[in-house]
């Protein structure tokens, strides 16, 4: 395996793959921690969108609920 450096930048190029490798550890762990920011605000969004259709349903009973007890009254 053959590595070549690609001028201005900290990625080298691996010859036999073809493939770019950046050796730059503190962008990598960047991307990293943006990624797992980006996993767990998408999480969040995910659980306020179950409890807001769960909300959804709760009200749909009782709307329900209300409504039989209206008509038997």
């Amino acid at each position: 395996m053959a590595l070549i450096q690609i001028p201005g930048t900290h990625l080298v190029r691996d010859t036999d793959s073809m493939g770019l490798i950046n050796r730059d550890s503190n962008a990598r762990d960047e991307y990293f921690m943006k990624r797992k920011l980006m996993q767990t605000q998408k999480d969040e969004i995910n659980n306020i969108k179950s409890e807001i259709n769960d909300m959804k349903k709760d009200l749909t009973d009782i709307k329900t609920l209300m409504l039989k007890l209206l008509e038997k009254g």
